[in-house]
């Protein structure tokens, strides 16, 4: 008898992993594939949403555009066809929250930056400010690649009507001034159909940690 089951003891082990691996198989093919919320302006703090659209709850997306960047050309969502892209809004002179965001989006920049699929744009809140000289000046100082990222600066009411009506991710500023607005710290992570997909605090490490790990999802996404 022992010498029976010695004759299959190998055949038994190879049989037992075999199952081991078809269980697993099985297992992760019946898992729900992790998926991003796709944001629309009532899902989001009314204080960053323009009144003429808080209450939309399907088919958002980011409006189309025309601004400069950092080189003196001008940008549209064209550029951006087909691009997964992060967003935030900044300004050259800002001494707070301003110099930590863009270090941490100069470590996404480096983090993708063997990625064809992942793009960068930053729009000014202050473009009466932030001239083209201007922002070639801070992109030059911050590493920016402008292959990949691009500093825009323009008509303010089109920033504006961008950040509030789009991206959903600046206040007003209250004051009763034309377009004035108060940027956030918000990162904005939007897919190849200019649909929002989330929002981080691009000042604290371990937000643009979870940043990276959407990307991964949502590119995965397009792959399937």
């Amino acid at each position: 008898m022992r010498s029976f089951f010695g004759k299959y003891k190998l055949f038994g082990l190879v049989l037992f992993c075999l199952s081991a691996v078809i269980i697993y198989l099985f297992y992760n093919a019946l898992q729900p594939k992790e998926m991003l919320a796709i944001y629309q302006p009532s899902m989001v703090n009314p204080e960053l949403v323009d009144s003429t659209v808080q209450y939309v709850k399907k088919y958002h997306t980011v409006a189309d555009f025309s601004l400069i960047n950092q080189n003196g050309e001008t940008v549209t969502q064209k550029d951006y066809d087909q691009k997964i892209y992060i967003a935030d809004f900044f300004f050259t002179t800002c001494p707070t929250i301003c110099p930590i965001m863009t270090n941490n989006m100069v470590d996404i920049q480096n983090r993708t930056k063997n990625d064809a699929e992942v793009m960068l744009l930053s729009y000014s809140v202050t473009p009466q400010i932030d001239s083209v000289a201007q922002l070639k000046k801070y992109a030059l100082e911050k590493g920016v690649d402008d292959r990949r990222w691009n500093l825009v600066t323009g008509d303010k009411k089109q920033i504006y009507e961008l950040a509030r009506k789009s991206y959903l991710a600046v206040k007003d500023d209250g004051d009763g001034g034309p377009y004035d607005m108060i940027h956030t710290e918000n990162f904005i992570l939007v897919d190849k159909e200019r649909r929002i997909r989330g929002f981080y605090d691009g000042t604290k490490k371990e937000e643009v940690d979870q940043l990276m790990n959407d990307l991964e999802i949502l590119k995965e996404s397009y792959r399937d």
